[in-house]
């Protein structure tokens, strides 16, 4: 048998061919974000040949626009925070809430009551008015996505609002209080403008800053501090805020001098003539979180309804009864998915990069390399774990689709909030983020706040040292996606079967030790605790043969089941169903042994238990010297099973498909190949060429043929046939038969098939199974004789005559029965002993000369007859 890394070693080969013919499909996977950056970029360059600054502006005509001072966003104000020890005098941060915190103006200089007091007459309610918006101070927050604009003034009106001029049109503006506070000197400005600008991942942001330093009513000396982070050198002028902190301040000092109605009014700022130029901005802002979450999120229903389609086809149950353990699969399958993952994630960071995207330009690659890492990570184990629950790759789409579309609407809408909210619980953001898309959704929040700082700074993003910082919402995110990514990991791996029946380090363990069934003298025996009455001589003779075989095993029954039963649990207001009761079976090596049963006996259900598709309610099987409830993965790899439909890849040849299998056999080199031409000649698919087509052009017959070939390869002990022939022509239907015939030499064989035809030329022995039990046992020609002792005579005549022709068999045999009679036909059942041919043939030849016979036949019992009488009266006596 092979070991771990040789199934590993069959699989990958078979994966690479087989993704090989779907390159055109992988490359639009990931190459996906490609198109989208391109689609970006032109984006990107329409917009900016829009958004031209300079383009009017020459010696006649000057762009004019409203001085402006650029007022933080209201979540971003400045309030009380222990991490800026300077702040105690400022509001509490639950104005961040309904957006009510002021826009708060630092001031210190060397004569604290002189500075208070011009400081005070920066804005007043006085002579701020409808009537009066010359002197007014106008704003405008520093997010270009939200443009909102605001008149300063120490208290507010309730819904007082002034209209202003702007470049975009009138604007209505809002009343914002301003609020002024003291500081001890210019240091502790500093400090505070630089900690409120971004430490540990809060921002606490200042209007403007005045150091009146030695100023008095004689002289005035002042130095500011204004906010260019959010502006550029080509912001139209009146957006740069310099001009207007100056004005303000201005105005102050003459009104301390003078009065309160001597001002020097700011009407405009004009901009001095030049060339047009672009305006630059963030674009990835522009583009919004949302979206790439939501870009990140599109494979994740890729892999879930890959997942699914291969469970539903039945294509990994297929390679799992030919030996394929559950660790080489899930590993190769997981390496695939991750690899393709990678790919596309390298797209969507170098084309993001390329394109400019300040996420991904400003914060550090070796930080978004972990993030997406473990993103992808937990995304992959969550589709492993996700697909135990789907049968329809269908269902399984739309669910994934729906989720990640649901997941965007939720991040945009509801989640985004939650971040910015600061009197949210902490807590529930991180049971919030246990669903991966939030996770994804707050990691990327962060990258985008790191990089939108950065970019309006001209500094760095987001560094492994900002993860220090205690309020690192980064920090959570990875360890709560690694923690998640190693949960879902192991809960699919237990869930999928890979834990229950042993330990996981197992899978490394080699598969050439010696089980533990061949290292007792004994085949353990388990009793069912089911009782079946069984009256027939055959079966009797079969459970003794079991029990005596349990007790002395050798290796010339390859198949050993002992009182196997399955019961079905209730369900749906239906009771429990058992569906095998305490089946006994021994099958030899070199025997083929056919299982015959109407639909619903519990045909299916053995070969599934026999196989490990489900497991026994109770009893136990023995393929080989191995405990079918232990042992079943070291019996997939001597077993072949060519199931009822043809379980196969479209897109891999014949070839491709045995030598897949072989390997999964342990056959290498010359030796692979020469097992793979046999088996194809054995099926007649190795001439014209057929062996090298892809299965997907064969037909119905080419599959089915194929299928008996894989079950044949490698030379199996154990082999399991469900209804072999279906879809044959005759000539393929008896070249498959001389192959099954060849190979059962040195193999334990189990045939299911409706085909009595096919059951006596193929099978040794046949079992007639009906609710579940034998009913009968033995060879074709024993069944016929025990159970077909009668001829089987048919006459067809005139309606009329029917009553003569039952007179002239009664005479024949008294002791004949009537099974079937319509319109002048008739059957009758005459047993063997009563009459000889000879005398029916008389009997025959007189009856012609009396009434008009249109035809007639004699015929022994054939199987068929057999099957039809003992399911017949088995069922009859079981109702």
């Amino acid at each position: 048998m092979a070991g771990f890394w040789n199934q590993t070693v069959a699989l990958t080969r078979k994966n690479l061919i087989y993704h090989r013919r779907h390159l055109r499909s992988n490359l639009r996977l990931i190459l996906f974000p490609v198109i989208l950056y391109l689609s970006v970029g032109w984006l990107r360059r329409y917009l900016a040949k829009k958004n031209v600054f300079g383009e009017h502006s020459n010696a006649k005509m000057a762009t004019e626009g409203t001085p402006l001072l650029l007022i933080p966003a209201a979540e971003f104000r400045a309030v009380k925070t222990s991490q800026i020890p300077q702040s105690n005098d400022l509001p509490d941060k639950s104005c961040r809430i309904n957006g009510s915190c002021p826009a708060t103006i630092l001031i210190t200089g060397n004569n604290r009551d002189f500075g208070e007091s011009v400081a005070g007459n920066m804005f007043s309610n006085s002579s701020c008015g409808l009537n009066n918006t010359a002197d007014c101070v106008f704003g405008k927050t520093d997010k270009t996505s939200e443009k909102k604009y605001y008149h300063l003034q120490s208290q507010c009106k309730a819904n007082f609002t002034i209209p202003v001029r702007t470049q975009d049109g009138t604007e209505v503006t809002e009343c914002l209080q301003g609020l002024l506070a003291w500081r001890k000197n210019y240091m502790e400005i500093n400090d505070e403008l630089y900690d409120g600008q971004y430490k540990n991942g809060e921002i606490n942001e200042i209007l403007a800053a005045y150091d009146f330093r030695d100023s008095d009513m004689k002289h005035f000396d002042v130095h500011l501090w204004y906010n260019t982070t959010p502006t550029s050198s080509e912001k139209p002028p009146n957006e740069v805020p310099v001009g207007s902190t100056l004005n303000m301040v201005w105005n102050a000092y003459l009104q301390s001098l003078l009065g309160p109605s001597v001002r020097m009014i700011f009407e405009f700022i004009g901009e001095m003539p030049r060339a047009s130029t672009n305006v630059t901005y963030d674009f990835a802002s522009s583009i919004g979180l949302v979206f790439f979450t939501w870009v990140i999120l599109q494979l994740f229903p890729v892999i879930l309804t890959s997942l699914v389609y291969e469970k539903q086809q039945k294509l990994a149950t297929m390679m799992k009864m030919h030996g394929l353990g559950n660790a080489p699969y899930w590993l190769i399958t997981y390496l695939y998915f991750l690899l393709i993952f990678s790919l596309y994630m390298v797209c969507f960071v170098v084309f993001g990069t390329l394109a400019g995207l300040t996420i991904f330009t400003l914060n550090s690659y070796s930080i978004q390399s972990v993030f997406y890492f473990i993103h992808i990570n937990l995304l992959i184990s969550a589709a492993f774990l996700l697909s135990t629950v789907f049968s329809s790759a269908k269902s399984a789409s739309v669910f994934g689709f729906v989720l990640v579309f649901g997941s965007w609407l939720v991040g945009g809408f509801f989640f985004k909030r939650l971040i910015a909210d600061v009197s949210f619980p902490r807590v529930w953001l991180i049971v919030l983020e246990l669903f991966p898309a939030l996770s994804l959704y707050c990691g990327l929040d962060e990258l985008f706040n790191f990089s939108e700082a950065a970019f309006e700074m001209g500094a760095y993003g987001m560094r492994w040292q900002s993860l220090r910082d205690e309020n690192s919402g980064m920090r959570g995110v990875l360890i709560i996606m690694s923690i998640e990514w190693l949960v879902f990991l192991f809960m699919s791996y237990c869930t999928l079967g890979g834990c229950f029946c042993r330990s996981p380090l197992s899978i490394f363990r080699s598969s050439q030790e010696r089980p533990p069934s061949f290292q007792s003298p004994r085949l353990q025996v388990q009793e069912s605790g089911v009782l079946v009455q069984v009256d027939n001589q055959d079966i009797n003779q079969e459970i003794l043969k079991v029990e005596h075989l349990l007790n002395e095993p050798g290796t010339s029954y390859p198949i050993i089941s002992h009182k196997l039963q399955k019961t079905y649990p209730a369900r749906d207001g239906n009771p429990e169903k058992q569906a095998v009761k305490g089946l006994s079976l021994a099958v030899a090596r070199g025997e083929c042994f056919g299982l015959l049963g109407p639909n619903g006996a519990g045909k299916t259900s053995f070969i599934s238990m026999m196989t490990g598709l489900i497991k026994p309610s109770s009893g136990t099987a023995y393929v080989g010297g191995l405990n079918l409830k232990t042992q079943m993965s070291e019996i997939h790899t001597s077993m072949g099973v060519c199931p009822q439909e043809n379980l196969l890849w479209d897109t891999l040849t014949g070839r491709e498909h045995l030598n897949f299998y072989g390997r999964l056999k342990n056959l290498k080199g010359a030796n692979l190949s020469r097992a793979v031409d046999d088996a194809l000649r054995n099926v007649n698919l190795l001439q014209g060429g057929d062996a090298d087509k892809r299965v997907g052009c064969y037909s119905g017959g080419m599959k089915r043929r194929l299928s008996i070939a894989i079950s044949l390869i490698g030379d199996p002990k154990v082999v399991y046939l469900d209804e072999p022939s279906t879809g044959l022509d005759p000539a393929s239907r008896k070249m498959l038969w001389d192959a099954v015939n060849k190979a059962k030499e040195d193999k334990a064989i189990i045939l299911t098939t409706h085909s009595m035809e096919e059951a006596e030329h193929l099978c040794d022995r046949i079992g007639i199974f009906v609710d579940g039990t034998f009913q009968c046992l033995g060879s074709p020609d024993e069944l016929k004789d025990r159970y077909g002792g009668t001829y089987v005579f048919t006459m067809a005549t005139a309606p009329e005559n029917e009553k003569e022709v039952e007179d002239l068999v009664k005479r024949l045999s008294p002791n004949a029965q009537k099974t079937y009679y319509i319109s002048g036909t008739q059957k009758f059942e005459v047993p063997k002993r009563d009459v000889s041919l000879s005398d029916v043939f008389l009997a025959v030849k007189f009856a012609k000369e009396r009434f008009g016979v249109e035809a007639w036949d004699i015929a022994d019992t054939t199987l068929e007859d057999v099957f039809v009488k003992v399911a017949t009266e088995s069922e009859a006596s079981a109702s």
